[in-house]
C-alpha cells in the first residue's frame, strides 16, 4: 500500500515538474506573434471580417492564463480598406485563473476592452451594414451543425447529434455520463474609451456614442452582479447633445435565457437646441426588469420616471412630469401592456389608464381607457406663451375627459366618452387620425356658452359694441350678411387642414349662446372630404321660433367658395337684436326670413366685397320702436290745413306686416320693394346699402289709406294723394336716430305737383263750363257736319288737355 502511495506522488511530481518545464519553454521560445496569420486567416474563414492586427499579440499562463491585442481593426467583406473600418479598438485582454480549469471550473478573471470604434450604418433602403455579418455567421453556425464530426462516421454523428453533448467525468459518485454543472466566472469587465457611430439614412439619423464605459464585477450565473454603463450623445441628425448613465444588479439564468435587472436606474441629459438652449432632463427607475429570451417575454415593474422638459415657448420655465407604470411584452403573442398608469405634472396635470398593444411587430393595434382629472387647459396655454384673451376668466379652466379608447399608429377613437370643459359636459364617441386629417364625432352635450371663450366685448362712447363686427349686427341679424369676427386682413379659415380633413359629426346641446344669441335644442350636422367640407344642416329653436341653416365650403382651387342658407320661422326680433347687437332693437314682430348667398376668399373683407345672393323677409305684427311715423304725418297734414292735431299718440308705430326682399350684388345690398302696412298708412321704399364701405342710401314714401280716417287721422282726400318721402342715408355705425328724416325737398315737389294738377283741374272745369256753354248742340252739328262724326268731341277733348 505504502509503495502504492509512493507511485502515486512520484508520479505527480514528475507531471508537476512537466508543466513547469512546458510552461517555461512555451513562453521562453514560443512567440504569439507567430499564429497572426493563423488568426486572421480563422477570422476571415469564421466571419468574413479582414482583419488587421498592427499591435503585438502577448500572452501569461500562470497564475492566469491571458491573451492581450492591440492595434487592432476589421473590414466587412467587400468593405474598401480605404474606408473607416467596421470595427477597431486600442487594446483588448482577457484572462482565465488556471488553478480553477484544473477542477472543471472556468473563472475568467478579466475582460478589457480599451478604445473600440464601432461604425453602425443603414442604407436608404433599410438594409444594415451589419447584416452581412450575421448572416456569415448563421451559415457558418448551420453548416457546423450538419457537418460530420471528425473521427466518425455519418451514421455515429447522427446519432450523436440527436442528444445533447454531456461533459463526463470519472470520480467518486459520479458515472459516466452524469451532468456537471461548468462554472462561469468572471472577475472583472471593463470597456473603455469607446464610441459607437451610427447612420440611418432612411430616417435621417446620425448619432455617435462617444466615452463610452462599461463596468461589471463578480459576473456569475449564481448570483447577481453590478452593472454600470455611460456614454455621451452627439447627435448632428438630429442636433442633439447629452449624455446617459445606466447602473442597475443583474442576474444571468444562461441555460434558460433569463436575464433580470434590479433596481434600475438611468439618469440622462441631452441639450436639443431645436426646443430650447437648456438641457431636457431625464431620470427612470425600474423594481425589477425580467427578460426571459427563450419564451421572448419582457416585464418592467415599479417603472418611475421623471422628466424635466424645456420650450423655447416656455422661455425658462421648465415643464416637470413623472410617470408611474408596470409594463409587459410578449413578443411571441407579439402584444404589450402598459399597466397602473399614473401620469402627473405641473399645472394640475393628473393622468391615470392603462394600454394593452396587439399586432406588435405589424401594424400595431391598441386599446385602453385614460382618466384625465380636471386640468386648467388657460395655465397651459400660458405656459406655452399663449396669451388668452377671453370675456370670462374662469373660461377653459377645467377639463377632464374619461373613457375608453382604440386605436393604431394613425388615429385614436374614444367610445363612451365623458368630456367636461367648465360648466359643459359631453358624452359620446370622439376620433382623429394623429396628423389631424381625420375627425370623427358624436356628441350630445347640456348647456354651452362660446362667449365665454371669445374676446371681451368692449363699449364705445355711443354705447355700441366694438371689435367683434356688431356694427352690422341689425343687417346680419335681418340674414342679409353672415356674422363675421375676424381682423381686417386675417384669415378666417385654416384652409390648408380644412383641404385635407375628412370628417363627419353630429352634436346636439340643449342650449347654445354665440355672439350674445340664445339657441335652444341645437342639432348640428357636418361632413367633407376631398376639399368640400359642409355644415349639412344646422336646427335649433331660436326666441320663439326655429332656425334652419346650412353651408358648404368649396377648397378645391383658389379662392375659395363659400355658400350658405338660413330659414328663420317665427322668430322674436327684439331680443334677438337686443342680443346680438347689445343695443336696443329699433323693431318688434315675428321675423321670418329665408336666404341663400355665397361668396369668395378667405378674409371677412374679401368676403362682403364678394358676396353675392338674395333674401326675403316678412315681419308680422310688429313695431318701429320710439317713432311714431301715424303722428308725424298727421301732425304734418293738420299743419297744413291751418289747425292742430290734439290726439294722443304712442312712443311706437305698430304695422301689420313689415316685408321686402333684398339682393346681393359684389357687397351691395339692394332693395326696392318695401312694404309696410301701418293702420291707415302705407310705406313703400328702396335703396341701396353697400356692406363693404357700411354706407347705405335708402329712400322711402308714406301715404295715407282708405282707412286713414279711422286708423289714422282725418285727411283732406286731396292731401291723401302726396307722398310723404322720407330719406335714410349715412353709414350703419351711426345712431340708428341719426339714420333718416323727412325729405323736405321731395316734399316740396310733391305740393308744387299737387297744386300744379289742382290749377290744372280748376282750370279744366271751368275749360268745361265754357266748352259746354260754347259748343250747344247746334254748333256741334255743324262741326260734325263740316269735320266728320264727332268731330266736335275730339276737339272739346284736345282743348281740355292743354290744361291738364
Amino acid at each position: 500500500m505504502k509503495g502504492l502511495v509512493r507511485a502515486l506522488l512520484a508520479a505527480i511530481g514528475v507531471l508537476g515538474i512537466l508543466v513547469v518545464v512546458a510552461v517555461v519553454y512555451i513562453t521562453t521560445f514560443f512567440d504569439p506573434n507567430d499564429l497572426k496569420p493563423r488568426l486572421i486567416e480563422a477570422v476571415r474563414s469564421q466571419s468574413g471580417l479582414e482583419l488587421r492586427l498592427d499591435g503585438p499579440l502577448s500572452w501569461s499562463f500562470y497564475p492566469r492564463i491571458g491573451v492581450s491585442v492591440k492595434d487592432a481593426e476589421a473590414w466587412l467583406p467587400a468593405q474598401s480598406q480605404q474606408e473607416a473600418p467596421f470595427v477597431g479598438f486600442d487594446s483588448a485582454e482577457v484572462s482565465v485563473a488556471f488553478t480553477p480549469l484544473l477542477t472543471g471550473d472556468v473563472s475568467v478573471d478579466g475582460l478589457i476592452l480599451d478604445g473600440m470604434r464601432l461604425n453602425l450604418a443603414r442604407d436608404a433602403q433599410g438594409q444594415g451594414n451589419w447584416q452581412v455579418l450575421l448572416d456569415r455567421l448563421a451559415g457558418n453556425d448551420n453548416a457546423s451543425q450538419s457537418s460530420p464530426s471528425a473521427g466518425g462516421t455519418p451514421s455515429q454523428n447522427t446519432a450523436r447529434s440527436e442528444q445533447p453533448a454531456q461533459p463526463e467525468k470519472k470520480g467518486p459518485g459520479l458515472k459516466p455520463g452524469d451532468d456537471q454543472a461548468v462554472a462561469f466566472d468572471i472577475a472583472s469587465v471593463k470597456v473603455a474609451n469607446s464610441q459607437v457611430n451610427y447612420v440611418d439614412r432612411q430616417k435621417s439619423l446620425d448619432v455617435t456614442l462617444a466615452n463610452l464605459s462599461l463596468q461589471s464585477s463578480n459576473v456569475s450565473p449564481q448570483s447577481s452582479f453590478p452593472v454600470q454603463l455611460s456614454f455621451d450623445v452627439d447627435g448632428r441628425q438630429p442636433d442633439i447633445d447629452g449624455n446617459l448613465q445606466f447602473k442597475s444588479q443583474m442576474r444571468m439564468d444562461l441555460g434558460a435565457g433569463r436575464y433580470t435587472f434590479g433596481n434600475v436606474t438611468l439618469n440622462g441629459k441631452a441639450q436639443l437646441p431645436a426646443l430650447a438652449e437648456q438641457a431636457q432632463s431625464l431620470n427612470l427607475k425600474v423594481a425589477t426588469l425580467v427578460a426571459d429570451t427563450q419564451a421572448k417575454q419582457y416585464r418592467a415593474d415599479g417603472i418611475e420616471l421623471g422628466a424635466s422638459l424645456y420650450h423655447t415657448a416656455m422661455q425658462e420655465t421648465p415643464l416637470s412630469l413623472d410617470l408611474r407604470a408596470n409594463a409587459v411584452t410578449d413578443l411571441e403573442a407579439r402584444t404589450a401592456t402598459l399597466g397602473d398608469v399614473v401620469l402627473s405634472g405641473d399645472d394640475g396635470l393628473n393622468l391615470k389608464g392603462n394600454l394593452e398593444v396587439t399586432q406588435l411587430d405589424d401594424a400595431p393595434r391598441y386599446r385602453g381607457r385614460l382618466e384625465l382629472a380636471p386640468l386648467s387647459v388657460r395655465d397651459w396655454l400660458t405656459r406655452f406663451g399663449i396669451d388668452v384673451n377671453s370675456a370670462d376668466d374662469k373660461a377653459l379652466t377645467a377639463l377632464s375627459l374619461s373613457g375608453p379608447f382604440t386605436g393604431s399608429a394613425q388615429r385614436i377613437d374614444f367610445d363612451n366618452l365623458q368630456l367636461t370643459l367648465d360648466d359643459t359636459t359631453f358624452q359620446g364617441s370622439l376620433g382623429g387620425a394623429f396628423d389631424g386629417r381625420e375627425l370623427d364625432f358624436d356628441l350630445a352635450g347640456d348647456q354651452l356658452d362660446l362667449d365665454r371663450y371669445l374676446a371681451p366685448r368692449t363699449q364705445s362712447a355711443d354705447g355700441t359694441q366694438s371689435g367683434d363686427g356688431k356694427d352690422t349686427a341689425w343687417l346680419s341679424a335681418l340674414g342679409v350678411q353672415p356674422a363675421l369676427a375676424a381682423a381686417e386682413g386675417a384669415e378666417l379659415l385654416p384652409v390648408d387642414w380644412l383641404a385635407d380633413l375628412k370628417q363627419e359629426g353630429h352634436l346636439t346641446l340643449d342650449s347654445l349662446k354665440a355672439k350674445g344669441i340664445q339657441m335652444g335644442d341645437v342639432e348640428l350636422t357636418t361632413s367633407g372630404s376631398g376639399g368640400r367640407q359642409r355644415i349639412d344642416s344646422l336646427d335649433a329653436s331660436l326666441y320663439g321660433g326655429s332656425l334652419k341653416a346650412s353651408s358648404a365650403l368649396d377648397l378645391r382651387q383658389p379662392p375659395l367658395k363659400l355658400s350658405f342658407t338660413e330659414r328663420m320661422n317665427g322668430v322674436d326680433i327684439a331680443p334677438l337684436y337686443q342680443d346680438f347687437s347689445g343695443k336696443d332693437s329699433p323693431l318688434r314682430g315675428k321675423l321670418n326670413l329665408q336666404g341663400d348667398f355665397d361668396s369668395r376668399t378667405n378674409t371677412a373683407e374679401g368676403l362682403k366685397q364678394n358676396l353675392d345672393g338674395q333674401a326675403a323677409l316678412r315681419i308680422d305684427d310688429g313695431a318701429m320702436l320710439d317713432v311714431n311715423v301715424s303722428r308725424q304725418l298727421c301732425s304734418a297734414v293738420a299743419t297744413l290745413e291751418g289747425r292742430e292735431s290734439t290726439r294722443e299718440w304712442s312712443e311706437d308705430t305698430a304695422f301689420d306686416r313689415l316685408q321686402a326682399s333684398v339682393k346681393v350684388d359684389n357687397g351691395v345690398a339692394h332693395n326696392d320693394d318695401l312694404d309696410i302696412a301701418i293702420p291707415g298708412i302705407a310705406v313703400t321704399g328702396k335703396g341701396d346699402v353697400n356692406l363693404v364701405t357700411n354706407r347705405f342710401d335708402y329712400r322711402a314714401a308714406a301715404r295715407f289709406t282708405d282707412t286713414a280716417d279711422k286708423a289714422a287721422c282725418g285727411v283732406n282726400p286731396r292731401l291723401a294723394k302726396i307722398d310723404f318721402p322720407i330719406r335714410c342715408q349715412g353709414s350703419l355705425s351711426d345712431a340708428p336716430g341719426q339714420w333718416c328724416g323727412f325729405d323736405r325737398e321731395a316734399f316740396q315737389d310733391s305740393l308744387a305737383n299737387l297744386a300744379t294738377d289742382e290749377a290744372k283741374r280748376k282750370a279744366g272745369e271751368r275749360i268745361d263750363k265754357e266748352l259746354n256753354k260754347q259748343l250747344d248742340e247746334e254748333t256741334r252739328q255743324k262741326i260734325d257736319d263740316k269735320l266728320g262724326e264727332g268731330a266736335s268731341e275730339k276737339l272739346g277733348n284736345k282743348l281740355r288737355d292743354l290744361f291738364k
